[in-house]
């Protein structure tokens, strides 16, 4: 099989490494999802150029050869199986990892470029893309675009598309466009022009105008959403911007090389509200009061977490890059609290963030009065930044210390991104509760945006057991009916990949998913981006590529 690719590197005029060699594969096989596939090829696109090359190549031997296909890939950092896959894997971190320019407001990179790095460039300009994930030390730049991501300060900021200007896309003719922004006027001569971008043009101009009402109601009326295709934000009468659609499509629609972002300038001042709680009773009026005070960030993280901080506390302090025995005393309230068994069942933790440090100061007074004379709960607000830091690396954190650390059980997200509206706590997580307490042998972690109601339960499992590995189907319809009773997202900010991609149909009905299908055929009829994503997925595809192997 390996020796097809051959001619791409010799006749095709692709300049960049190809890898055919089994321990490359092995490991582009793999993200941070339960899956496992083990593709043909893993190529690292020196250029555009060879991008264009690479897709032009793929099409002109779709015919021959059916299953030829790319996934974009770059961090792997994706929790549904966004970034694998069984044909040729398209690294973007080796090449594609240049910052290009920053402007007042905005910055134009490469979609390998890692999130850390760009921070720090931004942070020295006093601009920030706001958007960031929890595992922002770790992702990139394109993921985010492919995920339409969202994090901490979202329920602030919002999410990718909110900030995305500009794209340059490869797509399937094996041709760059730029997609952004149209006014009226100029989305005419878009559709006026000949060749395959004026037919993009048109085609998603009529599917988009023909079905506007039915699109406008499927929208998610939740805070965040990276469910399906986002036709929603394309048109809205007075502009049409394709970018829009292209953030959040998983590279099922192209292949991204160049991104145009719009920045903030943060608040300078901060203070953090900490707040622990002995039970989730009250956590959906908690929530509501403290949230009315208009936090710029509201987390959460739970027991499960908080014990494995503890448990492996040398590595968190690691995180906070900074002198063990210091850092030590930072941390002897929570080990005292393991220690002597008073690890709270949910911990709250609350940003305010402004120009004035007393205004801030004065207000998370008012927030731990309200809530300790109403819910009689234990709060503290951070002395110094280093202290509330901790709280922080706790939270973003969390996932990769179970990856890291749990030995004979894996990670399973796979109900990980369940999003409802805030009001509705009170009667969902009740529902949740017992759905989960049907199955007493589950291990699991929740954290999470609260302020957004939306949490990450992420559940321990020997996925070497079948009956282990039943579970995930039917703990997930679930847990997605009741998302989907609450009208929720299935997932708020980390896309649908193979884990959910089966559920679009239950979320959005089948007219909705029928516009899902003609949107990818009209970008890609020959499926030659990231198959089974969004469109054309299975079920049983899914639960037979589950690792089982830790």
């Amino acid at each position: 099989m390996e020796n097809i690719f051959q001619p791409l590197k010799n006749t095709g005029g692709f300049k960049g490494e190809m890898e055919t060699d089994q321990s490359t594969l092995v490991k582009y096989s793999r993200d941070a999802s339960i899956f496992e596939i083990v593709p043909k090829c893993v190529v690292h696109p020196k250029d555009t150029e060879d991008l264009k090359s690479l897709v032009k190549w793929v099409a002109q031997n779709k015919a021959q050869n059916p299953e030829l296909s790319i996934t974009a890939r770059s961090a792997g950092t994706d929790m549904g199986g966004g970034a694998i896959n069984d044909s040729i894997i398209a690294d973007f971190t080796a090449h594609f990892n240049k910052i290009e320019m920053f402007g007042s407001d905005f910055a134009v990179m490469e979609p390998g470029v890692y999130y850390r790095d760009f921070e720090a460039e931004s942070l020295k300009r006093g601009l920030l893309l706001p958007c960031y994930t929890a595992s922002k030390s770790l992702n990139t730049l394109g993921g985010m675009i492919a995920n339409n991501s969202a994090g901490e300060k979202s329920l602030a900021y919002g999410q990718t598309k909110d900030y995305v200007e500009e794209l340059h896309v490869v797509l399937s003719d094996g041709n760059e466009y730029v997609f952004g922004e149209l006014n009226n006027h100029q989305l005419e001569q878009k559709l006026k022009l000949t060749g395959f971008e004026g037919e993009i043009y048109r085609q998603m101009f009529r599917l988009i105008k023909d079905n506007h009402e039915l699109i406008h109601n499927a929208k998610p009326t939740t805070s965040k959403n990276s469910a399906g295709y986002l036709l929603w934000e394309v048109w809205n009468k007075n502009t049409f911007n394709l970018a829009k659609l292209i953030t959040g499509c998983q590279g099922t629609l192209g292949l991204v090389t160049k991104i145009k972002i719009r920045l903030v300038r943060p608040k300078p001042k901060s203070e953090l509200l900490v707040i622990f709680l002995k039970d989730l009773t009250n956590l959906g009026q908690i929530v509501s009061c403290v949230a009315g005070y208009k936090p710029e960030s509201f987390e959460s993280f739970d027991d499960h977490t908080f014990k494995l901080a503890m448990k492996f506390l040398p590595d968190m302090i690691k995180r906070m890059r900074g002198n063990l025995i210091t850092l030590g005393w930072e941390f002897l309230p929570e080990v005292w609290m393991t220690l002597t068994g008073g690890v709270p069942k949910l911990i709250l933790i609350a940003e305010f963030t402004g120009d004035n440090q007393e205004e801030i100061y004065q207000k998370l007074l008012l927030v731990q009065k309200e809530v300790q004379a109403r819910f009689r709960l234990k709060t503290h607000i951070a002395k110094t930044a280093r202290e509330a830091e901790k709280y922080w690396v706790v939270r973003r954190e969390s996932f990769n210390l179970l990856r890291q650390h749990t030995h004979g059980l894996a990670t399973a997200p796979f109900i990980d991104d369940i999003v409802v509206h805030p009001d509705q706590l009170p009667q969902f997580l009740p529902e949740l509760n017992a759905i989960l307490a049907q199955y007493p042998s589950l291990i699991y972690t929740i954290a999470g945006h609260a302020g957004d109601a939306n949490f990450h339960i992420i559940p321990l499992m020997d996925l070497t057991r079948a009956d282990q590995r039943m579970i995930i189907p039917k703990l997930a319809d679930q847990v997605y009916s009741l998302v989907l009773k609450y009208k929720g997202s299935i997932t708020a900010e980390h896309n649908d990949g193979l884990i959910r991609s089966p559920y679009l149909e239950k979320m959005f009905g089948p007219q909705i998913t029928d516009l899902f299908k003609r949107t990818k055929n009209i970008f890609d009829p020959q499926n030659i981006f990231n198959p089974r994503k969004k469109v054309g997925s299975s079920l049983e595809y899914a639960m037979a590529h589950i690792k089982k192997t830790l």
